[in-house]
């Protein structure tokens, strides 16, 4: 991030602000007492161990995750059981998830405008040009009208990400976008992610591409058995952790 990247989001409005945040499923506690602040514009990187709570952290942001204690705020909005605020939240919040969640019965295209027409009340004739030019952005549309089972992996992961960008939305929160990926995959769908961040789009983003994190992030995050444990620019982060878990942690995924 550069002095004049960093000074910007300083001065930034926040997008998203979680104070106090616990989840509990059953009797396991998922998240404790997590406050973590995103300001507009900003890049973010959440690591960790499997079942440190990452992926609960980012489906609680647009409530597909209820949690039990706490405060969640986005753009303005405070997530509760109040249905309007949930749909505005929702609205506003774009979700890439593991597994693609495409539709399989319908076309690319088709997975791409359901919601701007049913949800958003577009006329299809905007609908469709606004995905086909979403479609061009990530460089998927000669696949159209083809259906997912059609594509490869890493196409169909595009697709999911021109499809949340239809609904046109502030912030998009990514789950682990490529661990069901091939290898050879991988790239062309963090190439996707890495031109949206550099056109300045809110993230919140779950992975264990470091690599996409030192290139990308405003911020790294590490959390681990429910908890922000350390938080850091990437350089930092990564040249000089400060916990031990952290440490740990970076040494056997980076293999130091």
């Amino acid at each position: 991030m550069t002095a004049q990247t960093a000074a910007a989001s300083d001065t930034a409005p926040n997008a998203i602000e979680i104070t106090g945040l616990s989840k509990w499923f059953g009797e396991f506690q998922a998240l404790r007492d997590i406050s973590l602040t995103v300001r507009k514009g900003e890049r973010i990187v959440v690591c960790g161990p499997s079942g440190s709570g990452k992926s609960t952290l980012i489906r609680c942001i647009n409530r597909l995750e209820i949690h039990q204690r706490g405060r969640i705020v986005v753009n303005g909005t405070e997530l509760s059981d109040d249905l309007k605020n949930i749909d505005q939240v929702r609205s506003e919040v774009g979700m890439v998830f593991q597994h693609f969640n495409l539709f399989p019965h319908l076309t690319v295209l088709d997975n791409c405008t359901l919601a701007p027409i049913w949800v958003r009340k577009q006329p299809r004739a905007a609908a469709d040009a606004t995905a086909m030019r979403l479609l061009e952005r990530v460089r998927i549309a000669d696949q159209a009208h083809k259906y997912p089972g059609q594509l490869s992996g890493g196409q169909q992961q595009r697709v999911a990400i021109a499809r949340a960008l239809c609904m046109n939305p502030s912030i998009m929160l990514f789950d682990e976008p490529t661990s069901a990926l091939d290898p050879e995959m991988v790239k062309e769908v963090l190439d996707t992610m890495i031109m949206l961040a550099r056109e300045g789009m809110t993230m919140l983003c779950v992975t264990h591409e470091m690599g996409f994190a030192r290139a990308v992030a405003d911020r790294v995050i590490f959390m681990d058995r429910g908890e922000i444990v350390e938080q850091n620019t990437p350089d930092a982060f990564f040249d000089s952790p400060q916990n031990e878990r952290t440490q740990q942690f970076l040494s056997q995924i980076l293999d130091r």
